[in-house]
């Protein structure tokens, strides 16, 4: 019998899930099982968040790798933390050297590109601080599933092949090792086929055992730094000895009695914030009425329009978080909204790929968590001989001077990772996250609403079709949409494109919290799954 694992011609329906003692909701079920063999072994939930960030970069790495960067809020004995584990560009990187190089324009992959990884850092604080188990509890399920092998599945096997046929197309000697490490011969691992990483293995191990240090002090920074000067890259030794990953105080607004909160600038979750107050004080109806859904967009370009202009590092911006938090601010933005769409100073929206994860246990603890390598497999350069892929996430810097978000030397960039938590009278409600770059902000803002205005059930709120705005009047609905909808959003000046590849729409999970019980909903758009218990 002959499959397509990625054709699903009738609709089906995925139940919300219930657990007492515990829940892990991944993008993979294999990181569902590591976090779920923590939880059973009596770890608390940031031990199988851990796991579960250990296992991604070897089952899904497509949209995350030990070259990623990594954001989380942490909920841990009441108290909610913030966890800013991004790098900053190489200090001797710039634009102009950018345009020696010949570029007049910010290059997308290869060994320009590289930020310095700040995943591993974050996970070793995350761990030092918060941890229960022992490391090498916590790393078995990633050793053993880059050791052993898993069957590759299939969202995953689909995304693999589309950047395969990148890197084949760009045909450059500097992804080499890619090639070699992540293809099965040259070709592209098929869905249901068994795919090992000796080498992810070994630098597992060799992370596990140094507590990071090898990473970013030790062999392995050696190696990295090694192989990037090689190909003629800015990443240095320097760059990763100087890293360290940083707790910072989360942002929140209050939307309809639920505080949300998110990461600061350097992320861009402020997005989120400020289009929730936009939409708090319009009148809201039905979810399938159109001019709702038309006030969600327009508010939705409003506060992303001006999250690209004003979020950067936090050291460069030139506006205080607090005004674009502001009930003035948001009183402004809504007077510009009108019956008709309108173009907003433009920007390109930027499909990527990442990985969100939740974990809850017994004891009221949540973690939310996100990992990205930004475009698929990152930059393209893969360190040889350890499985280490390293990140893209220079191209979300501006080649352009003056500029909040500039490219230049040791800087945070704008950065598109953002997880989500809910609390209520200070007590926590939940965790959230959907990943895809410039989509994440636009897919909280509508997964909220489905929850708080529209009392769909965490699952159904995942699973209703969403809308992503592109630029000026552009915009793509998921084409389980109701075509009477879709021609009164035309009526109403949008440029619609109805898209049945829902690959850019978002990845998301969601843990929430009701007394002692954990309400779980996960991705229909992706591989994932939900442990409770």
């Amino acid at each position: 019998m002959k499959f397509d694992y990625n054709s699903y011609p009738y609709p089906s329906t995925r139940r919300t899930i219930f657990g007492k003692n515990g829940m892990v909701a991944t993008s993979s079920p294999y990181a569902t099982s590591a976090g779920a063999k923590i939880l059973l072994e009596g770890g608390n939930a940031v031990d199988a968040a851990l796991a579960a960030s250990m296992t991604l970069p070897v089952v899904e790495p497509t949209g995350n790798g030990l070259g990623s960067d990594m954001f989380a809020l942490i909920y841990f004995e009441g108290k909610l933390y913030g966890m800013n584990a991004s790098g900053r560009s190489p200090k001797n990187i710039s634009i102009e050297k950018l345009r020696e190089k010949g570029y007049d324009k910010m290059p997308s992959c290869g060994v320009n590109v590289i930020n310095t990884p700040g995943l591993i850092g974050g996970v070793m604080k995350v761990y030092e601080d918060f941890a229960s188990l022992s490391l090498d509890k916590i790393f078995e399920p990633a050793i053993s599933y880059a050791e052993e092998g898993y069957p590759v599945t299939p969202q995953i096997a689909k995304l693999w092949g589309e950047s395969v046929e990148k890197y084949k197309n760009l045909n450059r000697d500097e992804f080499e090792e890619f090639f070699k490490s992540f293809t099965i011969n040259g070709r592209v691992p098929r869905a249901g086929e068994v795919f090992k990483s000796p080498d992810l293995a070994r630098t597992l191990r060799e992370i596990r055992d140094t507590k990071g240090e090898s990473f970013y002090r030790g062999g392995l920074a050696e190696k990295i730094a090694s192989e990037v000067e090689r190909l003629g890259g800015f990443l240095s030794l320097n760059d990763l000895r100087e890293f360290e990953a940083s707790y910072v105080d989360p942002i929140s607004t209050n939307y309809k009695g639920i505080d949300i909160w998110e990461i600061p600038p350097n992320g861009h979750g402020i997005a989120v914030l400020m289009a929730l107050n936009i939409l708090s004080e319009m009148e809201i109806k039905d979810r399938d009425d159109p001019k709702t859904l038309h006030n969600i967009i327009e508010a939705i370009k409003l506060s992303l329009t001006d999250a690209k202009t004003y979020v950067a590092d936090p050291a460069k911006m030139e506006i205080e978080i607090e005004r674009l938090l502001s009930k003035d601010y948001a009183d402004d933005r809504r007077k510009k909204i009108s019956d008709r769409a309108k173009s907003p100073e433009a920007f390109k929206i930027n499909s990527s790929d990442t990985v969100y994860f939740a974990t809850a246990d017994k004891d009221g603890n949540m973690v939310s968590m996100i990992q990205s390598n930004y475009a698929g497999f990152g930059s393209g350069i893969v360190v040889p001989g350890t499985g280490i892929s390293l990140n893209n996430r220079i191209e979300n810097f501006y080649f352009e001077e003056g500029l909040a978000n500039s490219l230049d030397g040791g800087k945070l960039p704008y950065h598109t990772i953002i997880p989500g938590f809910m609390t209520k009278n200070k007590e926590a409600l939940g965790a959230f996250g959907i990943m895809g770059a410039f989509m994440q902000p636009q897919a909280h803002v509508q997964v909220l609403m489905n929850m708080i205005d529209f009392n769909l059930n965490p699952q159904a709120a995942l699973d209703a079709p969403r809308i992503m705005w592109i630029n000026d009047k552009k915009i793509q609905v998921e084409k389980d949409f109701k075509p009477e909808i879709i021609d009164e959003l035309k009526n109403l000046g949008h440029e619609v494109e109805v898209v049945s590849d829902f690959k850019n729409m978002g990845r998301g999970q969601i843990i929430l919290k009701d007394k002692d019980v954990y309400i779980g909903g996960t991705e229909k758009r992706t591989d994932s799954n939900i442990f409770s218990y």
